[in-house]
């Protein structure tokens, strides 16, 4: 199959599970403590935190899968099975983000960020066997991709995984806030390049390639 079709049916699932998030924010609705509009909308910042938190998380992820499946040409069932399997976490993030959006404040906290942090877990583990299967059957894909590839993304890839761990424990330990900006501050990180251009890619000015150190 055409790389390109798997590429764009992920670019759907992903389109589907950033626009969620933006339909699961709500206010919390008038009350003793919140009688107005200006303080409904200022009592529901878990809302919009967990949203941009996400949102960066999801936007990222696809420009890293973009990156990836640029490596090859074609895709084999291996592989559509792994996209898929990340792409099951991926379309779920807009759950624990709404978990933690409506319970951030309040008890189950801790809960809802762990769970949060599983389904990230989850996507870090689905990009990181995508990227492995990627390079290590490169030929066979009609990629170009070395094997040197490989090895200068693992620590970008594990590197994140642990910090996801680290951020889920720190949430089941009873910081859920810091928890999250942990998680907020690895999609900041993941802004950056970490994987190597494809073959062929043009070259940076200079004629440096903007995948190699």
């Amino acid at each position: 199959m055409d790389s390109r079709r798997a590429e764009a049916f992920s670019d759907g699932v992903f389109a589907i599970a950033i626009t969620l998030l933006a339909l699961s924010l709500r206010l919390p609705g008038p009350s003793v403590a919140h009688p107005t509009l200006a303080d409904q909308l200022l009592a529901a910042w878990p809302q919009y935190f967990a949203y941009v938190v996400s949102f960066l998380t999801i936007g990222i992820m696809w420009m890293n899968h973009h990156t990836m499946l640029a490596h090859v040409s074609r895709v084999d069932r291996p592989l559509l099975v792994i996209n898929l399997l990340l792409l099951m976490a991926i379309v779920v993030i807009p759950f624990p983000t709404s978990l933690v959006a409506d319970h951030l404040q309040h008890p189950g906290a801790g809960a809802a960020t762990v769970a949060y942090g599983l389904v990230l877990i989850a996507a870090s583990f689905g990009f990181a066997g995508l990227w492995i299967y990627v390079v290590t059957h490169a030929e066979r894909l009609g990629g170009q991709a070395q094997p040197e590839a490989l090895r200068r993304s693992i620590p970008g890839f594990t590197g994140g995984l642990l910090v996801y761990a680290a951020g889920t424990v720190v949430a089941a330990l009873g910081a859920p806030l810091v928890a999250l900006i942990i998680f907020g501050l690895l999609a900041v990180y993941y802004l950056f390049e970490h994987l190597p251009s494809p073959a062929g890619a043009p070259a940076a000015p200079g004629g440096h390639d903007p995948g190699r150190p």
